[in-house]
């Protein structure tokens, strides 16, 4: 069965052909599986032909579950429904500058990082890059009217670069006109930093932002939160960051989710500057999000100013991330875990 939303317009060109439909119909298609709509929707399309095309193609990968509207903020937590029974989320925010959309590349994650909920149960499946289209495509539904989704976060449940192949094809196709229409200058790609990939990305000329989930200055901290950590050195980490600026010009973001008692104190932060300095990067600081299956605590206002201010001093650029969809368990892997848990029960 075809996903018609990873399909770009000469592929749906080839594919209405192997049909025997006539040309224009492709145009209609992509039109409309943009929009949303399943066959049953398709009013332009003979009755016939709806019916015929469900023997071939799904049209909607992904379906709305649930969503969770922050009484907070704009934020908009959606569980997204799979196909085959999964469940994966997304979260919409609200910006000055429009929506951005944070999207899943996995079915849960295998990379393990202590401060995830995402990855408590390991990794069931790739996404296809039909279903990350499919996740844009429900985000732009919602909010009809409103606007669209002009910017989108690889950041959600995941590690993007362990689903190499259909990521990269979705930033091929995300871009397009038929498509969502993003600009690959307006998509952050998060990676715990699976090194031979990070070099490909950087050699593939997408100019995505890529960002790093660091969360460390030094690899015996690493090493405690973040599997990873021990196939990969820090020194090896930040030599393929350094490649991914040479290659693309764009600067590296440096994720930093501050935990109480591991990385937070001020010879933290110096350390993390002296590592970082001469690197044209950015440090989002983000105060841990507490998952209850992990024995590991967030940080005091203070102690982020602290840390925020030792950066700045030592000439780091850093901001502290902002915090949105608390009430609504923003952080990724905390509602679909929420439901597996409620299924289980």
């Amino acid at each position: 069965m075809r996903e018609l939303t990873g399909l770009s317009l000469e592929e749906m060109q080839d594919f209405v052909r192997e049909l025997g439909l006539p040309a224009f119909r492709a145009k209609q298609l992509c039109q409309a599986v943009q929009k949303g709509m399943d066959f049953e929707e398709m009013s332009m399309l003979p009755s016939s032909l709806r019916q015929s095309l469900q023997e071939y193609a799904v049209a909607q990968p992904v379906s709305v579950l649930q969503v969770h509207t922050s009484a907070v903020d704009d934020t908009v937590k959606f569980l997204f429904a799979l196909r085959d029974g999964n469940c994966v989320e997304g979260v919409l925010m609200h910006y000055h500058y429009g929506y951005s959309l944070c999207i899943s590349t996995q079915v849960g994650c295998r990379m393990g990082c202590r401060f995830c909920a995402s990855t408590l149960e390991g990794c069931v499946r790739n996404l296809t890059h039909g279903e990350m289209i499919g996740e844009v495509v429900c985000a732009n539904r919602y909010l009809g009217e409103k606007g669209r989704v002009g910017h989108i976060v690889l950041m959600g449940a995941g590690e993007p670069l362990d689903n190499f192949d259909e990521v990269i094809q979705f930033l091929r196709l995300v871009n397009r006109e038929e498509s969502c229409g993003v600009g690959l200058r307006h998509i952050s790609l998060s990676t715990c930093g699976l090194v031979e990939n990070m070099y490909r990305l950087a050699d593939m000329d997408l100019p995505v932002t890529l960002s790093l989930s660091l969360h460390a200055p030094n690899d015996a901290v690493r090493r405690t939160i973040m599997p990873v950590a021990n196939r990969y050195s820090m020194a090896d980490v930040l030599d393929a960051c350094r490649y991914y600026v040479k290659k693309t010009g764009r600067r590296v973001i440096f994720e930093y989710a501050l935990i109480g008692g591991v990385n937070d104190s001020e010879s933290h932060a110096r350390e993390l500057a002296g590592r970082l300095r001469g690197l044209q990067c950015h440090v989002n600081l983000i105060p841990l999000n507490e998952v209850r299956e992990r024995n590991l605590k967030g940080v005091s206002e203070e102690t982020v100013r602290r840390f925020l201010k030792t950066l700045e001093d030592l000439h780091i650029s850093a901001t502290r991330r902002r915090e949105m969809g608390d009430d609504i368990a923003g952080a990724c892997g905390q509602l679909r875990r929420q439901v597996l848990n409620s299924t289980e029960r």
